[in-house]
This record gives structure tokens, C-alpha cells and sequence, in this order.
């Protein structure tokens, strides 16, 4: 079996359909921006329905999160049997195992890109994108259970606390992994998205990789979204790219929520610089 997967891996809402965009764009090197609605094209999800029902001989009982689990290993090894050197794999999951089995195995993995933001920054997003309360979506960020249940398009996800979900994909693991804030590539994307195209091994042309930083910025990404419904836009938003900043926290959370996150992940955020006192 190959080991030709990278994961695009983050904690939902914390700049992966960014880095998936850059991607999209850096590759096809065209002259006008990737349509939002082709980035899918250059990183499926490893959620996605109809690959666990495909390897399952038809539909089954999306409430069994046994079973999909189960699933992920052949649906994985489906994706690596086109023999291609790199194949790129969105994913929200946790680093771990569930019913002991390892949700991103090793023997198929070739490395993985890890991008986090603030979580003070993220709730906000994160409460929009699944419809709950801000202090629901703060609750949840800090359980080590939570998860997405599976529902029309995709199988169960299971992300764990932020904490929990940073700690297990940037701990040693037998193949490099490149980590990114969401904040470092707001404040220096020149800088950040080099580091993600040398990850792949690929030479770095400066007019190419300015355009693509162009291509996939907040203003495109959002002025697209303006004139075409976005394909992974959530049931319970009017559009997916919202703000696109860092800080924002401050003048949105109240007290409270504010001192759950940070009780909840103080050793992480500190450690990675999200720490306000």
C-alpha cells in the first residue's frame, strides 16, 4: 500500500479551505483564480459519503459510527491505489484511534500539514458554521467527545477537544509535519505558504506564488462566494467565508466563554502563543 496521502488537517473553521484554496491555485498556475467550488478537486475529505458507501456495497446506518469507522481503512486505501505520488486529504479528525482503529494511519500517510488559529477566534466561526451559541460551540471546542454526527453527505467526524485534537497532530508521528497558525498567515502569507510549497518538495517561483496568495485571499475568496452559492457553505449560514481576521474575540466573546476556553486549553494556547493575558 502507498503511503502517498498529506493531510490537510485542522480543527474546523481554522483555515484549511484557505491553505486548500492557495493549493488549488499554486498547482493550476492559471491566470484567473480557481473557482471556490473546483478547490474540491485538489483535496477530497475524508468524510465524504459516497466513498464509504461505494466501499460498503450500498447505503447503511449513518447512526452506526462503528461501521464507518470500520469503512475508513478501505476508503483509504481507495484513494491511494491510483498510485500517484501525493494525494491531498482534507480532514477535521483527531490524530487517534476510535474503536481502535487509527483514523489516520501511518502506512498511507506521507506527511501532513496542521493548521490552527486562536480558539478565542475560532468559537465565533465555529458557532455560525453549526448553527449552536456561542457558549454551546465554547463547550463543545473543550470536550474531549466532540465530534460531528454523520448526516446527508458525510460519516461521523471525530475532532475531540482543540486541545486534544492540536496535541495528537503536532506530537512526534513517524512523518513530517508542517504546522501553521491561522494568524501567521494573515500577518506574513508570503512566509507561511512558501513553507507549504516547499513541504511538497516543489520549487518556489515568486511571481507564481504571489498570485496564488492573490487568488486565494479573503477578498477573492469572498467576492466569489458573492456571485456562486458555495458547495461546502453550512445549512445554517448565508456564506462560509465570513470575516477572515484574527483578534476579533475581543470585542465579541463575553467574559464567561472567554475564561471557559481558556480553562479549557491553557497549556496549548500558551505553548502556541494564543495566551492574553
Amino acid at each position: 500500500m502507498k503511503n502517498s496521502i498529506v493531510w490537510l488537517a485542522s480543527y474546523p473553521k481554522s483555515g484549511n479551505t484557505w491553505v486548500r484554496a492557495f493549493l488549488a491555485n499554486y498547482l493550476s498556475n492559471a491566470q484567473t483564480p480557481v473557482s471556490i467550488n473546483e478547490i474540491y478537486k485538489y483535496g477530497l475529505g475524508d468524510n465524504i459519503l459516497w466513498m464509504y458507501q461505494r466501499v460498503a456495497g450500498g447505503p447503511f446506518d449513518l447512526d452506526d459510527t462503528e461501521l464507518s469507522v470500520k469503512l475508513r481503512g478501505r476508503v483509504l486505501a481507495g484513494i491511494v491505489a491510483n498510485n500517484a505520488d501525493v494525494n491531498l486529504v482534507k480532514t477535521h479528525n483527531i490524530n487517534h484511534h476510535v474503536y481502535n482503529i487509527h483514523l489516520i494511519p501511518p502506512q498511507v500517510t506521507r506527511s501532513a500539514i496542521y493548521i490552527m488559529r486562536n480558539p478565542l477566534d475560532m468559537v465565533s466561526s465555529y458557532a455560525r458554521h453549526f448553527g449552536l451559541t456561542v457558549e454551546d460551540a465554547a463547550h463543545n471546542i473543550c470536550h474531549p467527545h466532540n465530534g460531528t454526527g454523520a448526516y446527508e453527505k458525510n460519516v461521523a467526524t471525530f475532532m475531540g477537544s482543540w486541545s486534544d485534537h492540536v496535541k495528537s497532530w503536532t506530537r512526534a508521528l513517524p512523518y513530517p509535519v508542517l504546522v501553521l497558525r491561522y494568524e501567521d498567515m494573515l500577518a506574513q502569507p508570503e512566509v507561511e505558504f512558501t513553507k507549504v510549497v516547499q513541504h511538497f518538495g516543489m520549487s518556489v517561483d515568486q511571481d507564481r506564488l504571489a498570485r496564488a496568495i492573490k487568488h486565494c485571499s479573503f477578498d477573492e475568496l469572498k467576492r466569489q462566494e458573492s456571485e456562486q452559492a458555495f458547495i461546502e457553505r453550512s445549512e445554517y449560514t448565508d456564506t462560509f467565508f465570513a470575516k477572515g481576521q484574527s483578534g476579533q474575540w475581543k470585542d465579541e466573546l463575553n467574559r464567561r466563554v472567554i475564561k471557559d476556553i481558556k480553562r479549557g486549553n491553557r497549556d496549548v494556547m500558551k505553548k502556541y502563543g494564543y495566551w492574553d493575558e
